[in-house]
């Protein structure tokens, strides 16, 4: 006997449940035995390789190198960098027991990297001719979240996280700009999800960082995540860890750092972008079946065109990631709505009639859109039909970004949005004024857009000379 198809709840009735209902009936996680942790189960994490290979690829390209440094961290190292452990204290798992001895010395379960790192660097950097040190990890951290959500905020993820040392602040500062567009290309062109780019304000940056630049996007209830983040460390983490070389003029100077990171709540952005009511929607790059093949015919007539069917995707196989749906127990209409949910990009059913007149029925998931074709042009019109997706995706995302992004001259103006949306304002440079606009309004300053000129208005906020074209939004 058929299932019932899983239900999911629309997402303009109640969004939280509706991005759950996703995750869960299109088996992308499962809860974990501990709180706050989560399974990534095939589905989801088949996307992660391929967002891993797209980044990796380009890492290794612009003269990166992976390595592997240790899960735990000696308390003493984390509390080198005064400012850095302040700002992940309350977020730290810590070791205080191996086996039945109590340790002497608490060892931190990693919320990132930079001490471990920097205490290793200290011993392989001498001389300029040392640099640049271009390493990066691909690894999980523990931060205890209070509250988790799978993808968004979980106590345990998955990341890389680049760190670099440089003879001068100006080839660090290259670097970090350099990484924060490897990121932009694989956000836009892979997950065709848009972003704006900017430099996060004093109070939102990373801690113990000179500057912190990120990519903000816009989900699809109107809340801000900030996708990837990439910092100029300037030399507080060379200094706090000695890291040190003899340059060409004999002197003895300190690096300039970097580091920067991306983690699996991209992931969490691709559903939230571009899912709708019926499921995911994936984009082709990173979808794990590509193109789904349903035969539909009844007794004699389902053996023959599931042979054909088959025979399709083997000619096929070689150019697209297909898969046959050839199960027994399921009606045809049962598997489209089931494919739908999967965000599988494009569909192809195949009946008698179609065997017939040598064509092929096409769905598209991202505009509902079916047409029939020859099945003779179809090796041609597959390649193009996924090139066309992924720029609608990205297009259909891009234009609700815009269509939901605001200009306004004071805080009050938001609140007839719903405080949903990219709201653009001027900002007088005072942290006590984004203080106050987050107590308020849940908003936060997101960051300082690169395509935004100094203004000379006045403060969203207190109505003083602006210094700032600022980036506000409620965000994950």
């Amino acid at each position: 006997m058929e299932k019932v198809l899983k239900e999911i709840t629309p997402k303009s009735s109640d969004f939280s449940q509706w991005y759950v209902d996703v995750i869960r009936k299109t088996d992308m996680v499962d809860y974990a035995p501990m709180k706050g942790f989560m399974v990534m189960r095939p589905y989801s994490y088949r996307i992660w390789e391929f967002i891993q290979e797209a980044m990796d690829r380009r890492f290794k390209e612009t003269g990166h190198e992976n390595a592997y440094f240790p899960l735990l961290i000696p308390e003493h190292l984390l509390a080198k960098e005064a400012e850095h452990i302040e700002g992940f204290s309350a977020e730290v798992a810590w070791v205080t027991m191996g086996g039945s001895e109590v340790l002497s010395e608490r060892l931190a379960v990693r919320p990132t990297s930079e001490t471990i790192i920097g205490a290793m660097y200290s011993q392989w950097i001498h001389s300029y001719r040392d640099l640049p040190v271009l390493i990066n990890q691909w690894a999980n951290v523990v931060r205890w979240e209070k509250a988790t959500r799978p993808f968004l905020r979980t106590t345990e993820f998955l990341w890389q996280e680049g760190h670099t040392v440089h003879r001068t602040a100006e080839e660090a500062l290259r670097e970090t700009r350099q990484q924060l567009e490897i990121y932009r290309e694989v956000i836009e062109e892979y997950l065709a999800v848009p972003v704006v780019q900017g430099v996060k304000s004093a109070g939102e940056r990373f801690a113990g960082a000179v500057d912190t630049y990120t990519l903000e996007a816009l989900m699809g209830d109107g809340r801000a995540l900030q996708a990837a983040t990439s910092h100029f460390l300037g030399q507080h983490f060379s200094q706090a860890f000695d890291i040190q070389f003899l340059d060409e003029d004999g002197v003895l100077k300190h690096g300039w750092t970097t580091s920067w990171g991306s983690s699996t709540r991209m992931i969490g952005a691709l559903i939230m972008v571009h899912g709708d009511d019926k499921g995911l929607r994936l984009p082709p790059r990173l979808a794990p079946i590509q193109v789904v093949v349903v035969p539909i015919g009844r007794g004699e007539e389902r053996k023959r065109v599931l042979e054909h069917a088959q025979t399709l995707v083997a000619q096929l196989g070689e150019s697209v990631r297909i898969k046959l749906d050839d199960r027994d127990e399921f009606t045809p209409g049962y598997k489209f709505n089931d494919w739908e949910m999967r965000g599988v990009p494009l569909r192809i059913e195949i009946g008698p009639k179609d065997i017939a007149r040598k064509q092929i029925t096409l769905a598209r998931r991202d505009t509902g859109e079916k047409t029939s074709i020859a099945e003779n042009q179809l090796r041609l019109r597959i390649p193009e039909l996924m090139k066309e997706i992924q720029t609608e995706l990205f297009r259909q995302a891009f234009e609700f970004q815009k269509t939901h992004s605001y200009n306004v001259d004071n805080y009050h103006e938001m609140d007839q949005y719903g405080y949903r949306g990219f709201f653009y304002a001027d900002w007088c440079g005072s942290e006590d004024c984004a203080t106050r606009l987050k107590s308020e309004t849940g908003m936060t300053i997101r960051c300082l857009p690169f395509d935004e000129f100094p203004v000379t208005g006045r403060c969203v906020v207190c109505d003083e000379p602006s210094q700032y074209r600022a980036l506000f939004a409620r965000a994950y």
